[in-house]
């Protein structure tokens, strides 16, 4: 209140010092607090009149204290009401010395851009019992009772995820000295109000407020025009002030309303109405407990607000870029497939997965990640899946589909980062031809697919390779062909499947085998049971499981061939494992990719000097025929029979006409072992025609092996 230019104590009688209550004037823009005596003595200062610096002040009052009255001043300017306010008055060590009132009503002049407030101090007890401030103090000091409810409150409110944490979360708040018995959250949409959220009254009672106009005289459109609190401390009040509504709120019973702005960045996003069974008189120290309470309950619903929407947007996304593999879409075959997004932004990224129809009742998986977990990411995955689908619908083959995918990706303005980097993309596409389970396929950069046999022994399938999508535009995509047997299932995945949770390819390959080895249920319960392995259980659905802690993307479709045992149809007679590896002339290190490859196959044969012959005869036979032919050649392995009786047959096919002979190599020969070895080793071998061509074949037992001739036909049991 400006008091002209005369002194705004002097004409103040003294009749208030015989109370103990002293005055003060405090203008922000000169810095200046002027006391009277009394006002200086409560202060803990000589007891005489004093100008005093706000410096000088604020050395006498607690901290916290200091930092409250500014924000009480501002809110009672605001509402035009009083600012009052308890503050604690500390001697020099430190200590509080007591604790003072402090009355006054503010102003503000705008051009100075400063207050002005004349006061009154008056030393206080503690609270009275029976009081909204001696309810507080019950275990203690009414001020940390409230100050360790806001600080739980606003706690409790930024841990929320969703408008219904929110809204449970602010129902269950206990004030300190006052609890209302009855809330609700108003929202609003253009020009109507409606309740988003209530608590302490029937579902049905809510209805009349569910859409209502703003230009109606209801208490929470007044704050939402406004954007100023408005407090009803009894029936009258209400009724005088709000007479049309009056008989919406009368038949809930209650005695004293505050209706609260929710303003995030300047803009109300509805209002807060707190309902007491009992009157309040809405002490400043209420206002202001009600007042930063609304705060955090409308920063908490803002930010609730945008997760909701950038949930939706995600799954729209998701939706829109992502096809829906459903069960036994084609006959012969099982598909499923899940999408796991990064915890970061948009929660969208560069993994994707697709299944393309193709001529004869083929069709083709894809699997793709392009690198990065932004916007940008996505857009391009959309625009390299799209390219992909017009490709393979021209009828490519895989090599000439990745190959001008590559150059497509290469020629995008928008596979550059904000560095300048250029961006790549990896992936695995396979033409699936349903009738015999044989697939043709091509990689760029991605990862190998796994193969879990019918007896749940699972395989990496080393399959040729060329560079990720983008990097080299004429890069060169090799094909690799295998076949599914009835009973197995194809996995293909994303890096985030594997190294999440600080595994490398190693580890985590170690981690999802025995999830893969070890599940006995259906297609969809192992897909979700892989994302358990690396998230733990998922929280939402889109095309399949999310989960709440996420390091990088996650994509995986599942191919099941049907027919094995325990699917409908025939079945196999026995487990049978069986793998295939093609070892070109340009590419020897792949023996040593044929050699693991037979090792996993025989991971739980008994005999480890079995194991090692095995492995041993397969590099003789593969590198006879790289060393002695121009021809590629192809490994067949296959484990046959029941546990404890079971055999293995290793075929190495190639083209070359000349059929291999024994030899006998002297002792500085370099050559000339090999069938001396599996001869002297292999349970049965022999050497078989091919038309175009031969293979060499050699089987070893767990048991004691069948009569075969060396150069006779495959023993039954594995032929």
């Amino acid at each position: 209140m400006r008091t002209g230019a005369g002194d705004p104590l002097a004409d103040v009688g003294g009749v208030l010092v015989a109370l103990g209550t002293g005055l003060w004037h405090w203008d922000t823009d000169a810095g200046e607090v002027r006391v009277d005596a009394e006002a200086a003595r409560l202060l803990g200062l000589p007891a005489e009149r004093a100008r005093l610096t706000e410096a000088q002040v604020r050395a006498r009052l607690h901290p916290v204290d200091w930092n409250e009255i500014t924000g009480v001043v501002r809110l009672a300017v605001a509402e035009g009401t009083l600012a009052e306010v308890r503050i604690r008055i500390m001697d020099e060590r430190g200590h509080v010395l007591r604790v003072v009132r402090s009355r006054s009503r503010p102003s503000f002049d705008p051009d100075r851009k400063a207050y002005e407030l004349t006061g009154t101090l008056q030393e206080v007890t503690d609270p009275a019992p029976g009081t909204p401030a001696g309810r507080s103090a019950v275990t203690g000091d009414w001020r940390r009772s409230r100050e360790a409810f806001l600080l739980d409150a606003g706690r409790a409110l930024a841990e929320a995820r969703s408008t219904e944490e929110v809204l449970r979360v602010a129902a269950g708040l206990s004030m300190p000295g006052f609890s209302p018995d009855g809330l609700a959250v108003f929202g609003v949409s253009g020009d109507r109000l409606s309740v988003i959220g209530h608590h302490g009254q029937p579902e049905h009672e809510s209805d009349p407020f569910m859409d209502m106009s703003l230009s109606t005289d209801y208490p929470a459109t007044e704050v939402v025009r406004t954007g100023r609190a408005v407090y009803l401390s009894s029936p009258q009040q209400y009724r005088s002030h709000y007479p049309m509504t009056w008989p919406l709120a009368e038949r809930f019973g209650r005695q004293s309303w505050a209706y609260l702005p929710l303003t995030v960045a300047g803009r109300t996003m509805g209002a807060w109405m707190a309902a007491f069974t009992y009157p309040v008189a809405f002490t400043p120290d209420e206002r202001s407990v009600l007042t930063t309470v609304a705060r955090m309950l409308a920063q908490a619903l803002s930010r609730a607000g945008a997760a909701e929407t950038q949930r939706q947007l995600t799954d729209g996304l998701q939706r829109t870029m992502l096809p829906a593999l459903g069960p036994r879409t084609i006959p012969g075959m099982d598909l499923a497939a899940r999408y796991v997004p990064t915890g970061g932004g948009l929660q969208v990224g560069g993994d994707w997965y697709d299944m393309i129809p193709l001529p004869g009742d083929r069709f083709a998986l894809v699997i793709g990640d392009v690198q990065g977990h932004d916007v940008r990411a996505a857009a391009l995955m959309g625009q390299l899946r799209i390219a992909l689908r017009a490709y393979a619908s021209e009828g490519h083959r895989p090599d000439a589909v990745l190959s001008r995918a590559s150059h497509f990706f290469h020629g995008l303005s928008e596979s550059y980062d904000d560095q300048g980097d250029l961006r790549f993309a990896t992936c695995y596409y396979a033409e699936v031809d349903p009738a015999t389970g044989t697939l043709e396929s091509a990689r760029a950069g991605h990862l190998d697919p796994v193969v879990r046999m019918t007896d749940g022994t699972a395989l990496i399938l080393a399959t040729a390779g060329g560079l990720p999508l983008g990097i080299d535009p004429d890069s060169d995509y090799p094909t690799t062909q295998f076949a599914l047997e009835p009973g197995d299932t194809l996995l293909l995945c994303t890096d985030g499947l594997v190294e999440t949770g600080g595994h490398d390819l190693q580890s985590g390959w170690h981690r999802l085998r025995v999830t893969l080895e070890e599940h006995e249920d259906g297609l969809e319960e192992l897909a979700d049971a892989l994302v358990r392995t690396v998230h733990g259980p998922s929280s939402h659905h889109t095309v399949g499981a999310l989960s709440d802690r996420r390091e990088d993307d996650i994509a995986l479709v599942l191919l099941h061939r049907q027919g094995g045992s325990g699917d409908d149809g025939a079945t196999l007679p026995t487990p049978v494992r069986r793998t295939m590896l093609t070892v070109s002339q340009a590419e020897p290190a792949r023996i040593a990719t044929a050699r693991q490859h037979l090792r996993d196959l025989l991971h739980d044969w008994p005999d480890e000097e079995q194991r090692d012959a095995a492995v041993l005869l397969l590099s003789e036979l593969l590198t006879n025929v790289l060393v002695h032919t121009d021809a590629d050649a192809l490994l067949v392995a296959e484990i046959a029979g029941e546990p404890g009786e079971r055999g293995i047959r290793v075929e190495v096919t190639d083209n070359g006409d000349d059929l291999p002979h024994k030899r006998r190599p002297g002792e500085m020969a370099s050559s000339g072992r090999g069938l001396v070895l599996i001869e002297l080793l292999a349970d049965a071998w022999g050497v078989a025609p091919r038309g175009t061509g031969k293979s060499i074949w050699y089987e070893l037992y767990e048991s004691t092996p069948p009569a075969a001739a060396p150069d006779g036909p495959a023993p039954p049991s594995l032929a």
